[in-house]
């Protein structure tokens, strides 16, 4: 557990490759430019479809192969059904020891048609994103409603400021997440590894919460295993 954070390490310029320029794709692309972060974004469309939010933001538009060339943090926040289709050797040229963020959440009714093997197996969505990508991933923002990225932060300390729980296997990415969500203003609470990261899918008492440190433990602890039917293929 990281109590005490540098904020000389927080305030360092990281290079940051965001890939998917959705609601939460493009407001991480707003709030980490105007932090000074040097953000590259990608979406499946290509850089000409981003011209707008690069004018905005800062952000320099790439292609999907390029979001992460020299990436201390990659961002993959795209449905889950597209993650197979991600290029393969995507994190070849990223900065030794990336931190790949997993955004995504598994809607088998809603979008993403039935994954054998997160429905069979028993695999975690975000598991299951590590094999197709073949990097181990960092889970957070999922229960995060976009609007609260640019609406929600508050300084450390402050009564209402929200926690989010951040899942992940590797300790010193996990720290460089949970560094850069505190930048971003928001406290953060260890979830486990990424076989735990079925406490935050949807449907459990920590998605979409919006709490406390605390409450945010609290909620991680009650989640059941058991899939709800609405997020069941």
């Amino acid at each position: 557990m990281h109590e005490h954070r540098s904020p000389e390490r927080a305030r360092r310029v990281m290079k940051i490759g965001i890939i998917g320029a959705g609601n939460i794709g493009g407001n991480l692309t707003r709030r980490l430019t105007a932090l000074g972060h040097d953000v590259s974004v990608a979406n499946s469309r290509g850089p000409h479809t981003l011209t707008e939010l690069a004018e905005e933001t800062g952000a320099t538009p790439v292609t999907v192969d390029e979001a992460a060339r020299g990436a201390e943090v990659v961002v993959i926040t795209i449905p889950v059904k597209a993650v197979p289709d991600l290029p393969s050797g995507l994190l070849d040229d990223a900065a030794e020891g990336v931190a790949v963020i997993d955004t995504g959440n598994y809607y088998p009714q809603q979008r993403d048609g039935r994954i054998a093997a997160i429905e069979d197996e028993g695999l975690t969505e975000s598991r299951w994103t590590e094999r197709q990508i073949g990097h181990p991933v960092i889970k957070a923002f999922n229960g995060t409603y976009a609007q609260d990225l640019l609406e929600r932060p508050r300084p450390a300390g402050a009564p209402d400021r929200m926690a989010l729980p951040v899942a992940g296997d590797d300790e010193s990415a996990k720290a460089k997440v949970r560094d850069l969500i505190e930048e971003l203003g928001f406290d953060t609470v260890d979830a486990g590894g990424i076989d735990e990261s079925w406490r935050q899918q949807p449907g459990t008492p920590v998605y979409g919460l919006r709490a406390g440190v605390d409450e945010v433990t609290k909620a991680l602890e009650q989640a059941s295993p058991e899939r709800t039917a609405e997020f069941r293929a």
